[in-house]
């Protein structure tokens, strides 16, 4: 069984641009057929956190006291970079700030598997890049509001605590709830733990195709009219944020491994947290950035992958079972 459900993860996963783009597709084409997801965009990303918990454990924590000094470049590399190149982006391409709010959020949000995923087909250094992840996703329900309130300010009505509390809900609560479940699982059912790392990879793609279908549906108008501008906002970004992940790493003396993995890290945001934000708070086209990052990223993460590995002169791996699902 568990063989089974390995290949089913990593056919999920491997293929995920596609689901996205399907899922995308279909919602442009019938809106009203996805939209009712919209109501559960929140607790559908606490089944992807929960996940993601799962995916750690107590070994992972404890390396934040091995190697603090690249675990802080790194985290503050992603908490300074990518919000004030999102801000930059919004008042130089003049983005409405109903539309731009949303990049605000991205950048603001912390890392997710996507990135770990990538580090690792990309050969770098995967304990730090989920060490890093780890560090910005239960720093998140500070670090987010802070930085919405601060750039967005009197262009903005929720409050810092109002989305800190919906962080702890979504974020935090699912990851701890993750790491608890896997510790005991390992414990008492191993043979468990196996077949729910085998399989969540899966679950947690279809769920990322849901909620960016939901956001799709909403926005269909919005997304099929969709300007170069936001477009732009989206490609710059992203770019961006791997090239300054990249360059802090080698400034700042890290391997290159290490360096890899700050660049994505960096580059490659949470953009389903992104989403579930925008639209519990902000006009559902608030969510509209993000929903095309979690596009873009799972186009240019591969990309780079590749890049670092043939300059490395090596077969780039495969997915195995992990997911690339946000």
């Amino acid at each position: 069984m568990i063989p089974l459900l390995e290949r089913v993860g990593r056919f999920t996963s491997r293929y995920f641009v596609v689901w996205v783009l399907a899922g995308s597709a279909l919602a442009l084409y019938t809106p009203g057929t996805f939209t009712p997801i919209a109501d559960y965009i929140a607790p559908l990303l606490g089944i992807v956190m929960l996940g993601m918990g799962l995916t750690l454990s107590p070994g992972d924590f404890r390396r934040i006291l091995e190697r603090p000094r690249d675990v802080f470049v790194g985290a503050t590399a992603q908490w300074v970079c990518m919000p004030l190149f999102a801000y930059l982006l919004v008042v130089g391409l003049g983005i409405p700030w109903e539309i731009g709010v949303g990049l605000i959020l991205l950048g603001a949000a912390p890392g997710g598997t996507a990135s770990n995923v990538m580090t690792y087909l990309g050969r770098g250094d995967v304990a730090l890049s989920v060490t890093i992840t780890s560090v910005t996703t239960l720093a998140a329900p500070l670090v987010m509001p802070a930085w919405v309130v601060v750039l967005a300010g009197e262009e903005i009505t929720v409050t810092f605590a109002e989305m800190a509390r919906e962080i702890v809900l979504i974020v935090l609560i699912p990851v701890v709830a993750g790491v608890v479940l896997r510790v005991l699982l390992d414990r008492y059912a191993p043979t468990a733990a196996k077949a729910g790392l085998s399989i969540f990879p899966a679950i947690s793609v279809i769920v990322i195709v849901a909620i960016v279908a939901a956001v799709v549906g909403l926005n269909a108008g919005d997304v099929l009219g969709a300007s170069v501008v936001v477009v732009l906002a989206v490609v710059v970004h992203n770019a961006l944020g791997l090239g300054a992940g990249y360059g802090v790493g080698r400034l700042t003396k890290m391997s290159e491994e290490r360096a890899r993995a700050c660049a994505f890290e960096v580059g490659l945001q949470n953009s389903g947290l992104a989403v579930a934000l925008a639209v519990a708070f902000f006009d559902p086209i608030a969510a509209l950035i993000p929903a095309l990052f979690s596009v873009w990223h799972n186009v240019t993460g591969p990309a780079l992958a590749t890049v670092f590995v043939r300059r490395d002169g090596e077969p780039i791996a495969e997915y195995e079972s992990a997911a690339v699902s946000d």
